[in-house]
């Protein structure tokens, strides 16, 4: 028996007693649901991905409050869904690794101009970070430098053997080219204010706003490194949208901050900061073209959303060249 925070009255657990099934076995269950298939190829499918993981996509099919599927689901309109999603979280990924590089760029840069090559050992040039997450920091910096021995990073060997014997750790704008995301996150959370604000501004946005965008972007690139549903999926903490008074276009309407519409609108904006020449706002509606069957309310977008103005300049604009 446990308690639920949403609910005063306990909840009783049940034991779990579902036996493993046969992909023939499951694929007859979703045939028994109302699902129109062949079942040769829905066998092919099972074995491609898991019953549990295409069971999420055919979820938004299912007839309220029962078992079976809407008439007329197939498992041609259900595996493109698992496509579209597919190709979502590449574009997602291709934007979070530029958005990541930038960030860790700059960190580097404003960091090592203000307190030097190595001054990322002091706790005093983080005054965001209390001391136990300066310190565990430290030690996952310090795994991964590790790591990246092992490995044989080139140029982490070149420099121990060239400066081994006057430095133990790597100059700042080295470090950074290992650092994961959310080490990149606490780098950027613990820095003195101005420092982030020279960051924000590159973004065209408050710190704190670009705080929260950032904490947004680990979460879902988390997601899409474990191939997670996207599409359809909220966020458990809402994103921060800029200010009406200064920042009209974000709400002309408002974005939903918990949908995805929101993430591809932010990467749009940060992407188009920092290279204007990027195409991949383009390519983001060159995927909602190539698969228009599919539902867009999930994601958080309105029906007219290629009018909204922070995308109708992609829809209206020349794609550049490649």
């Amino acid at each position: 028996m446990f308690f639920c925070p949403n609910s005063p009255e306990p909840i009783i657990a049940m034991r779990y007693a579902k036996p493993p099934k046969s992909f023939e076995e499951q694929a007859d269950q979703l045939l028994a649901r109302g699902l129109i298939a062949d079942r040769a190829q829905l066998i092919r499918r099972l074995h491609a991905t898991s019953y549990f993981r295409l069971s999420g996509y055919l979820h938004p099919f299912r007839e309220p409050g029962a078992d079976h599927y809407r008439p007329g689901t197939t498992l041609a309109e259900v595996w493109a869904l698992c496509v579209f999603d597919q190709r979502l979280r590449t574009l997602l990924l291709d934007a979070i690794e530029a958005i990541e590089v930038h960030v860790r760029t700059h960190l580097a840069y404003h960091f090592a101009h203000d307190h030097g090559a190595f001054s990322y050992t002091d706790p005093r040039h983080f005054p965001g970070l209390a001391i136990d997450q300066f310190t565990l920091w430290q030690r996952k910096l310090d795994d991964q430098v590790q790591r990246s021995q092992r490995s044989r990073e080139e140029f982490v060997v070149h420099f121990f053997q060239k400066y081994g014997d006057e430095h133990t750790r790597l100059p700042v704008w080295m470090l950074v080219e290992l650092m994961d995301f959310g080490a990149t996150l606490t780098f950027f959370r613990g820095v003195r204010d101005d420092i982030k604000k020279r960051i924000a501004a590159e973004v065209g946005q408050p710190d704190r706003v670009v705080m929260s965008w950032l904490l947004a972007l680990n979460t879902v690139r988390n997601r899409c490194a474990h191939h997670l549903r996207l599409w359809n999926w909220e966020l458990g903490t809402p994103v921060l949208i800029p200010q009406e008074r200064k920042y009209p276009d974000w709400h002309a309407p408002r974005l939903p901050n918990h949908r995805i519409c929101v993430i591809l609108t932010l990467c749009r904006h940060w992407l188009n900061q920092i290279s204007p020449e990027n195409r991949w706002s383009h390519r983001v509606v060159a995927l909602f073209d190539e698969f228009p069957s599919q539902p867009v309310a999930p994601m958080g977008f309105m029906p007219d959303w290629r009018s909204h103005p922070l995308w109708v300049k992609a829809i209206l604009s020349p794609s550049p060249r490649a």
